[in-house]
């Protein structure tokens, strides 16, 4: 066979033919899933999008998601029903036996002989006909060690879902939680093996689990109001109108849905009535609360969703200058404020390497959202469980410092700054707050949000520059 992946050759996606483009580009890219996902269903990026039905893009999202936040799960399923060691396996291989094993473990709405047949039908989509007897025998053997109860107790024949349950297994798999907590934390939940040790030494088993299973899964589907355009109570009741179950969030501008829908289909999208945000995010914007006519610099605007809370806070009078370190996503930026008409952005391209091309003046107020390591997002940002190492959140920590450093500079004595991060590492939020007063930067309010309670997790400090 052909060390390069296949590609696909029918003249029509499928849900499941989808995920596996989806999977097989996220491993040849470093972007973030949702970038590759969004790239995939647009018509105007790919012309195939267009055939698929709504049903099948949502298949094909769950699915994508599903298999990149349980893929240490999937392989502790799949490891034991193959005669060879995994790394002997073609990668492509794999991806096709996750997305098996997905909808087999953890799917309830996806029938069982669906399942085995669309997926091996992947080998012939993509090229590679001989690989069907592989995947049959394999995906069988699997289904075989689904048991259709479910429970509330871990074990070793018991693989955590959503929500609180295990699925049975028909005989052991993953690691005994009584006498390897950390392995069963790993294996059980597709975390990776020091982040395991590293919660578990932290929080404890009990609560390490809780994160384990709100990170299962999607977090609750939020909207941000967009005061620019309506008020929540109106959008709440187009919500209504179009049969969705909506209430308002804690914030101001939250609206929680209860169910997750096509955001592109709902209500006022293309009107700019709302984007998309954590209720944890929210209040990084709302906790800068920059006055209407200030000037604002956000040193790490995309994909811009705070930058254009921003500009909705200051209701489009005063100057936002959003950065960022690559033109196509600062792309993402302006977008998203033509559709929410958030006027008075402006973005520029920073070089990474050179402090100086970092936009200089007195602001009055600065955001560092900071690139970090997003394990208080594990369930949006899935992708990060493989590619997160130890070692980089040295680099992380320098970078944040240095952004800190880059913000306080920039901005009028009495001024604000507002350091986030969507992190829950004391290393990448205490402590890089606590050498502020370094900087000149006195903390004047700081926030922890605590995953699934009631939002993903995350952090933000307010800082005031010294003197007047």
């Amino acid at each position: 066979m052909s060390d390069q992946p296949p590609r696909f050759l029918g003249p029509r996606h499928n849900a499941r033919s989808l995920a596996l483009e989806v999977l097989l580009d996220c491993a040849r890219h470093e972007g973030f899933v949702q970038e590759v996902l969004d790239r995939h269903l647009t018509p105007s990026t790919n012309p195939r999008a267009a055939l698929l039905s709504g049903p099948d893009r949502r298949l094909a999202t769950q699915l994508v998601y599903t298999v990149l936040r349980r893929r240490g799960s999937l392989l502790a399923l799949l490891q034991p029903l193959i005669a060879r060691p995994l790394e002997r396996v073609e990668p492509w291989l794999l991806d096709v036996l996750m997305l098996g094993a997905c909808q087999l473990a953890l799917l309830d709405h996806v029938p069982p002989h669906a399942a085995l047949h669309e997926t091996v039908e992947l080998a012939i989509e993509f090229g590679r006909p001989s690989a069907r007897g592989f995947l049959n025998g394999v995906l069988r053997a699997c289904s075989t060690l689904i048991a259709p109860e479910k429970g509330d107790v871990p074990g070793p024949d018991a693989l955590p879902l959503e929500g609180g349950r295990y699925r049975r297994l028909a005989r052991p798999v993953l690691p005994d939680p009584a006498t390897n907590p950390v392995e069963y934390l790993a294996h059980g939940f597709g975390l990776p093996n020091w982040l395991a040790f590293r919660w578990s030494e932290r929080f404890g088993a009990e609560e390490a689990r809780r994160l384990g299973f709100w990170f299962a899964g999607p977090a609750p589907l939020t909207l941000r109001c967009n005061r620019l355009r309506t008020r929540r109570d109106d959008l709440l009741a187009a919500l209504a109108a179009a049969g969705l179950t909506a209430e308002p969030g804690e914030a101001p501008q939250a609206v929680r849905l209860r169910e997750h829908a096509a955001v592109r289909e709902l209500p006022g999208y293309e009107e700019g009535w709302f984007s998309v945000q954590d209720e944890s995010a929210m209040r990084v914007a709302a906790a800068l609360a920059p006055a209407p006519g200030s000037t604002v610099l956000d040193l790490c605007a995309a994909p811009g969703g705070k930058t254009t809370h921003l500009a909705e806070l200051m209701k489009n009078k005063g100057r936002i200058v959003a950065c960022d370190v690559e033109e196509r996503r600062l792309e993402t930026v302006t977008t998203l404020a033509r559709r929410l008409g958030a006027k008075i952005i402006e973005t520029v391209c920073i070089d990474p390497r050179r402090d100086e091309s970092v936009p200089r003046g007195l602001f009055d107020a600065a955001l560092v959202d900071a690139p970090c390591s997003n394990t208080g997002v594990l369930g949006r940002r899935p992708e990060v469980r493989d590619r997160l190492q130890p070692l980089d959140m040295r680099h992380l920590v320098m970078l944040q410092r240095r952004l800190l450093r880059l913000a306080g500079e920039r901005v009028r004595r009495g001024g604000a700054v507002v350091y986030a991060t969507c992190s829950i590492e004391p290393e990448e939020n205490q402590e890089i707050v606590r050498g502020a007063r370094a900087l000149g930067l006195t903390l004047e309010a700081e926030e922890v949000a605590v995953p699934g309670r009631p939002a993903d997790g995350g952090y933000w400090a307010r800082l005031r520059k010294e003197g007047r």
